[in-house]
């Protein structure tokens, strides 16, 4: 159990028992502070550390790292200069990274390599400090109006053993209900392909499209079906810029329509999420105010802004978390002696 789930319930008995065994309460209190040391020292020496990738700026210099021990306080490694320089497409960008670790054991990275390229980027590592030649995986090129292909993500299908990438695309013309004078035209949706082993992909699928202009989807398996995080990009006719979750029993879907906004009254996106015990947080970066941003919910229904909660490298934007050993983390840190 988390702390933070441990410290509430424990407040509710505590009270409890002040109004009925106010002799107990002492007692009761003294275990609780012993068993609350022991789970925050299992988990600090679990051995396993959350990773933050990011970028900054306009992504021009690469792939960048953070570390946490909490899931709350990350600190930049490399003294925050880039782990991984970008070397394809027209405009060698290296935005949205996200990275996870693939049932091969590789760690599995795409981005976004230009404002208006219809193609991503690809690479793989064993250590996230040797990386695999960058490649351009392009998957919008079969579409002659797709005018780019965004904050791409992967996912892996246990099940079927298979990993889904998926980005946002605007398809010119596409979805005329959208008003063209607005966002420069851009009316996104979310777009996938499958693939085993990142050398063959199935054709391009629509992924979610519920008649609104959506960007920056994350997926995450849990409770036996898999749930998307999803940025509403609406601006007309009531502005949105908030995050959501849809969910579905597959990993390619269907996906329900979006729940209501998680966030709260300001702009918000590129969400990524992270699991501890019941507690989910989701991370997203609050780009008007150049700064990031958090929730928790134990059901994924209720949530609660823990913003004053956390620490993350200045001038960090849209990025992913994921875990590593203690020993992958030892072997990065390493690297910047």
């Amino acid at each position: 159990m988390h702390p933070l789930l441990y410290s509430r319930m424990t407040e509710k008995i505590t009270y409890s028992l002040s109004i009925h065994y106010p002799f107990m309460r002492i007692l009761f209190l003294t275990i609780c502070f012993l068993s609350l040391h022991c789970i925050s020292h299992a988990q600090q020496n679990s051995g396993n550390i959350f990773l933050f990738c990011y970028f900054k700026n306009n992504g021009q210099d690469g792939l960048h790292l953070a570390y946490s021990r909490d899931g709350y306080t990350f600190k930049a490694l490399h003294k925050d200069s880039s782990f991984l320089q970008p070397t394809v497409s027209k405009d060698k960008l290296m935005r949205d990274p996200c990275i996870i670790r693939g049932a091969d054991g590789l760690f599995h990275m795409v981005w976004t390599v230009s404002w208006n390229a219809k193609g991503i980027g690809y690479a793989s590592s064993a250590d996230l400090i040797h990386w695999s030649e960058q490649q351009y995986l392009p998957v919008m090129e079969q579409e002659d109006s797709a005018r780019n292909a965004w904050a791409p993500e992967i996912t892996y299908d246990a099940a079927n053993k298979e990993y889904m990438i998926y980005w946002a695309t605007t398809i010119a013309g596409k979805y005329g209900a959208t008003d063209r004078s607005v966002e420069n035209g851009y009316n996104h949706r979310i777009y996938y392909v499958t693939t085993k082993d990142f050398k063959s992909f199935s054709t391009t699928h629509l992924l979610y499209d519920k008649g609104f202009n959506v960007i920056d989807a994350t997926i995450v398996p849990g409770n036996n079906r898999f749930i998307m995080f999803l940025k509403d990009e609406t601006l007309k006719p009531v502005p949105q810029k908030n995050i959501h979750i849809a969910m579905a029993a597959q990993l390619t879907g269907p996906y329900s329509d979006p729940s209501p906004a998680i966030t709260g009254h300001y702009w918000a996106e590129g969400p990524t999420a992270l699991r501890m015990d019941r507690l989910w947080i989701v991370f997203f970066d609050k780009y008007r105010e150049h700064t990031y941003g958090a929730v928790s919910s134990t059901d994924l229904v209720n949530w609660i802004d823990i913003s004053d909660r956390i620490s993350l490298p200045k001038g960090i934007r849209h990025g992913s978390v994921f875990m590593i050993t203690a020993k992958e983390f030892e072997a990065l840190r390493g690297s910047d002696e």
